[in-house]
């Protein structure tokens, strides 16, 4: 298996391609990494450079972003997309601060106690943070793996051997334990999916793989069921959009006939929206009957 994605191979191409992405600068603390994981989750990289830089520079420790209420958070948020992460990041940041000594804490199980902390996420700050050659895997590992090792053009749905694939390839030295190299190697592999293992229109010329099992088998299609591809427009997510852009706006609660005026098209979708957004804490109800961001209602 591991002969299919040669260490050296796949280290001297991501030596010549690597993006120059900021969170990827040496010496940055965990603290400014978990942000940067958290905000490329079903994220562009390119949406996420500016908010990040903002981010890192207003709160670069948890306890700067713990001194900050909810409402801050969100309105810096901005359009990032699922806005529960940065609520949960808000969270997260509060835990750190009172109980970790303002750091990221190094291994994993501790990691995953933290809110909003998730397997992927826990081990990709372990790994790209702390220097630890644990598998860290996202869409564009799976999809690398599966075309690269099993002749697959997509990958499966995401389970426990993911990370045991991804863990056989890590670089290891001649007496079988992690060489220094296998947290670069898993970013390499991220940016071989990113760049050139693409979901559409792979650039199978441009990679540097020359074993890839899927390119043997003659690139055969995918069989089953393909990923819906997800819409935005008219969804509740989007007129959850709408309405927090309202409240983002205003420093100050709004009566409901503001909310009321951003989706006239289906009444009940809005309201279904907003009870959603009163459910997920995002948004708050004052005494008063006004609506304003989570922590602004008091």
């Amino acid at each position: 298996m591991g002969t299919s994605l040669p260490p050296t191979t796949v280290l001297a191409w991501f030596d010549r391609h690597e993006r120059d992405l900021p969170w990827r600068a040496p010496g940055l603390p965990a603290w400014q990494i978990l942000i940067s994981e958290i905000m490329l989750q079903q994220t562009p990289v390119s949406r996420v450079i500016g908010p990040w830089t903002e981010w890192v520079q207003r709160w670069p420790k948890p306890s700067a972003m713990a001194a900050s209420s909810p409402a801050d958070v969100l309105r810096a948020w901005g359009k990032l997309g699922y806005p529960r992460r940065a609520l949960r990041l808000h969270e997260c940041a509060k835990v750190l601060a009172a109980d970790h000594d303002d750091r990221v804490p190094e291994d994993v199980a501790t990691m995953l106690s933290l809110p909003g902390i998730g397997d992927y996420t826990a081990r990709a700050v372990a790994c790209f943070a702390y220097g630890q050659a644990v598998p860290v895997v996202d869409t564009n590992v799976r999809r690398v793996i599966a075309r690269a090792v099993h002749g697959r053009a997509e990958p499966g749905n995401p389970s426990r051997s993911d990370l045991a694939d991804a863990e056989a390839l890590l670089p290891r030295t001649p007496r079988g334990s992690f060489a220094r190299t296998a947290p670069r190697y898993s970013a390499a592999l991220m940016e071989l999916g990113a760049l050139v293992c693409t979901a559409r229109n792979p650039r199978c010329d441009d990679c540097p793989i020359t074993g890839c099992a899927w390119v043997t088998l003659g690139r055969p299609a995918h069989v089953g069921p393909r990923r819906r591809v997800q819409k935005f427009a008219g969804t509740d997510r989007q007129v959850r959009g709408l309405l927090l852009d309202v409240l983002r706006d205003n420093d100050f609660p709004v009566d409901r006939t503001r909310l009321d005026a951003v989706w006239i098209t289906d009444t009940s979708q809005r309201d279904r929206a907003l009870d959603s957004l009163l459910t997920d804490g995002l948004v708050e109800l004052t005494a008063d009957g006004r609506y304003c961001l989570a922590g602004e209602g008091s």
